[in-house]
């Protein structure tokens, strides 16, 4: 046991009962009451008020290590409050009984019936009996010390959990119904007629049913939507390992796990068009695009060594991992502890390696923006293939870097028949940027995810570092348009102003680990930025040979000047020829 001294510092209120000689307690203090009514000669006198707190208990709650949830940073939330808000559910302690959110409080009691109805569980005792013995655990998952009692604390956690738990498992049945009919209507009209009578039906079962509270959600888009938002919040997470237990009833098994995953994954599953920059133009086209990835993470998150398990933190962390390739993932870097970067041979607390250092931090950004790079003869250019959003590549070009008067960009500005992804990449130098899909959901998803990577992974902020480097290509509203115009931004705020808020102010308040990756291409960059030969290769091409016209015109002009100097010289030749004659 210890003991903590606690020292209030209320005043007493003037309605306090006033004994002479008498030390009145009041929350904590003790007053002494004697001519407490003139306050001339009103007295206090503060004795120490000993509490007794059990040790265990105040370390399961107060461990740092243990934390994943997390109270996003004052500094992050005066950016913008409403992002890191829930609207319409509240999952946790950190929002739990909120006036704004008690509509859906009432939704989830109601869930936790049907669930207990559908699954033949007479008391909810039976559910909380698997989650009792890992209270001070899931306790211990939050930076903030949560003042609820343990029944209450169990009560919050069930509900939550059994609420995320059937909505993906609604929402992925949903889906299953829906890629039947498409696959049914695909071989016979005759078949989608009847299957759309019955979509028809069961969409007014679901406006007529009551009891079951989420049909209702999923089958209103804009509540399906703003839950999503929620779930992504970094203030409104369970630890998945709640999930997990609850979903395997207490009978743990692999497969359980894996199916599990792949609910959540489906249920977040249009978040994957944000990895690749774009939305399909059919719901057929997106079903490809997102069961190979989503099948592709499980496999890599559940291997079948169970001792390369990866352990998801909550469902933020989960979506986090869509956006980085799994090979960077456990692939902490082995940073100096005085510096607090990658350990190399020579390291900036080595003797005589600052000045070093310093030239390093000053190419740690980019010193040109999207559009000052293109004056320089960079070229922007997409992917030849499908990659994830984070991989930004400047491709090495040996023959240009050692020799930068065969850049021919100029050549095909004014020729575009002669383009071809093999023939950019040989004659000019080029930087690979993924596209990235813009939208009103964009600023929430991301802010939470740099949240996470803020508080939990100082040392892997994959996608801080990202939005840093596209804070440094984008300044005004001209490097959106450009970067639109190369299809490498695909716009759908509805304008470049927009656009150029959203990235500053994502990249504000954001402290970055110091990728190596990106460290090594704002260093190229800003090499070949700074080359004199470069920036005069980009201006003449923006200049004389920036379309198939001016570079005619611009080579005309060449061959009509060679031709007037031939002719001046002729001319000058034969009058000196006559003279000394």
């Amino acid at each position: 046991m210890e003991q903590t001294f606690v020292y209030t510092t209320v005043h007493p209120d003037d309605k306090l009962r006033n004994d002479k000689h008498k030390l009145i307690e009041w929350k904590g203090l003790f007053i002494n009451s004697a001519n407490h009514s003139k306050k001339k000669n009103r007295k206090f006198e503060c004795k120490e008020l000993i509490i007794d707190i059990d040790q265990p208990a105040l370390e399961a709650s107060h461990c740092p290590d243990n934390y994943c949830i997390y109270k996003v940073p004052k500094r992050l939330r005066k950016v913008n409050n409403i992002a890191y808000t829930p609207r319409l559910v509240s999952i946790g302690p950190f929002h739990h009984r909120s006036e704004v959110l008690k509509d859906m409080d009432i939704q989830k009691l109601l869930i936790l019936k049907n669930f207990c109805v559908n699954n033949d569980i007479k008391s909810i005792e039976v559910l909380k009996s698997i989650i009792r013995p890992k209270e001070e655990k899931i306790r211990s998952c939050y930076s903030e010390t949560i003042l609820l009692s343990s029944e209450g604390f169990l009560n919050m956690i069930l509900l939550d959990a059994i609420f995320i738990l059937e909505l993906f498992r609604k929402k992925s049945e949903k889906d299953s119904r829906s890629s039947k009919a498409r696959k049914e209507d695909s071989e016979s009209s005759k078949a989608h007629k009847e299957d759309s009578e019955n979509s028809k039906a069961h969409e007014k079962d679901f406006e007529n049913s009551k009891a079951d509270q989420i049909d209702y959600i999923l089958s209103r888009p804009w509540l399906e939507c703003g839950i999503l938002h929620d779930l992504l919040l970094l203030e409104n997470q369970l630890p998945f390992f709640v999930l997990e237990d609850l979903y395997q009833k207490g009978e743990p098994s692999k497969d359980k796990q894996s199916d599990l995953l792949k609910l959540s994954c489906s249920f977040f599953g249009d978040l994957i068009y944000y990895v690749y920059g774009s939305k399909p133009n059919s719901k057929t086209c997106g079903d490809r695009v997102k069961q190979p990835f989503i099948d592709g993470l499980v496999k890599y998150l559940y291997p079948e060594a169970p001792q390369k398990k990866v352990e998801i933190k909550h469902l933020t962390d989960l979506v986090r991992r869509f956006f980085y390739p799994p090979k960077t993932e456990g692939q902490k870097l082995n940073r100096c502890s005085t510096c607090l970067r990658k350990i190399k041979p020579s390291c900036c607390c080595s003797p005589g390696q600052e000045q070093e250092e310093e030239n390093k931090r000053n190419n740690k950004h980019l010193r040109g923006t999207a559009t000052k790079l293109d004056e320089a003869g960079l070229k922007f250019t997409r992917p030849g293939s499908k990659t994830d959003l984070l991989q930004i590549q400047f491709p090495e070009n040996e023959c240009l870097e050692t020799f930068p008067c065969f850049n021919l960009s100029w050549l095909l500005s004014c020729l575009p028949c002669l383009k071809s992804n093999c023939l950019e990449r040989r004659v000019q130098r080029c930087l690979e940027v993924p596209p990235l899909l813009l939208d009103d959901k964009t600023e929430g998803l991301f802010r939470n995810l740099m949240a996470l990577e803020q508080c939990h992974y100082p040392s892997e902020t994959y996608i801080c570092d990202y939005i840093v480097l596209l804070d440094d290509l984008i300044t005004t509203k001209e490097d959106v348009r450009f970067l639109v115009e190369k299809e490498i931004i695909v716009n759908e705020l509805g304008s470049s102003a927009a656009v150029t808020k959203l990235i500053n102010n994502l990249a504000l308040e954001i402290e970055e680990s110091g990728n190596p990756d990106y460290e090594t291409l704002c260093e190229k960059v800003n090499d070949y930025y700074k080359s004199p030969w470069n920036r005069l290769v980009g201006i003449l091409t923006g200049t004389y040979f920036s379309d198939f016209f001016k570079g005619t015109a611009t080579v005309v002009g060449i061959i009509i000047l060679v031709l007037t100097l031939w002719n001046f010289q002729r001319l000058v030749r034969l009058s000196a020829r006559k003279y000394y004659i």
